[in-house]
């Protein structure tokens, strides 16, 4: 079935020969159009509103003019970025970006340190370009994303669920994500006094960084959104919180990016792993490993942030 409707969007951009590369928030394939490969998504239903991924795909189109390190978003045979398949799902494409996963989530980095340092010194620098093209541009009325703000995050209902409720946190446990949720709320707030809301990619984790030779590219703004800046560096150090080398990691990240404020970095982490412990609950089915792994990780980091202020 879901081969079928990535053969018929493909037709929409004269593509053909669609392959599948994963299949999870949204299935995507790598397809071969007139131009060369791009890679094709059929958007998850019911996740993201039509205005939304229109905005994500306009958005990514005019980094990539700016020559940003993003995969452009390519019009459809009729000059579409968004299609409507015949079961109502949607379709877009973006050009193809070659390159390898800078890692794979849970599991250790296996390359030297000095290049893990140069790797992530490079990732700030990009996610430095990617704000600094952003805030030079002027967004269409039109443009909509999710909120990444201090509502999305540990709100009443923050965008991916309320983590402090997770069905299989232990009483310690909610103990410790509710003093998380409330020391985030004064935190945040006391940030958000001098930094502004912006457009956030708010999922830059390892398998969306693609290296290639000495270049690094940034994929999949599926889940980008309104937020603040520095909730980026957050989500890229929460999949290094294990790591030996997490000091220098994050010290690389930094000063790529061009901040000081290590603390509050910390605290965007801390923000980013207790979303996480959010995602699961409606997408993971109970007694999956993950739900441990990501609460105790989030309840780790919480005690080590809040001690440490």
């Amino acid at each position: 079935m879901i081969e079928a409707l990535a053969l018929e969007a493909a037709r929409h951009w004269g593509g053909h020969s669609p392959r599948l590369i994963r299949n999870r928030e949204n299935a995507v394939f790598e397809v071969t159009l007139p131009t060369g490969p791009a890679a094709l998504r059929l958007h998850r239903m019911g996740y993201q509103s039509d205005a939304a991924i229109w905005s994500e795909l306009w958005w990514c189109a005019a980094l990539s003019a700016q020559g940003v390190a993003v995969p452009a978003a390519l019009p459809s045979l009729t000059g579409d970025l968004l299609v409507t398949l015949s079961n109502g799902r949607k379709a877009s494409v973006i050009a193809w970006v070659e390159g390898e996963a800078l890692g794979i989530a849970g599991q250790p980095f296996d390359m030297p340190l000095p290049l893990l340092l140069e790797r992530h010194h490079a990732l700030g620098r990009l996610i430095a370009d990617f704000h600094a093209a952003t805030a030079r541009l002027t967004l269409p009325a039109e443009f909509t994303r999710p909120r990444w703000d201090i509502p999305g995050l540990v709100g009443e209902t923050p965008f991916w669920g309320r983590f402090w409720e997770h069905p299989e946190a232990s009483a310690e446990q909610r103990v410790t994500l509710l003093r998380a949720r409330a020391f985030l709320q004064e935190a945040l707030q006391d940030h958000a006094k001098t930094a502004p809301i912006v457009p956030v990619h708010a999922d830059v984790l390892r398998e969306n960084i693609l290296v290639n030779g000495n270049s690094l590219s940034l994929i999949d703004f599926d889940d980008s959104g309104w937020g603040l800046a520095l909730y980026d560096l957050g989500t890229v150090l929460s999949q290094n919180l294990y790591e030996p080398a997490y000091g220098d990691i994050r010290d690389a990240l930094m000063q790529g990016y061009g901040t000081t404020d290590t603390a509050m970095v910390e605290v965007f982490t801390l923000a980013r792993t207790c979303a996480s412990v959010g995602w699961t609950m409606p997408r993971l089915p109970p007694g999956d490993p993950v739900h441990p792994r990501h609460l105790a990780r989030a309840c780790m980091w919480a005690e080590h942030v809040m001690n440490g202020r």
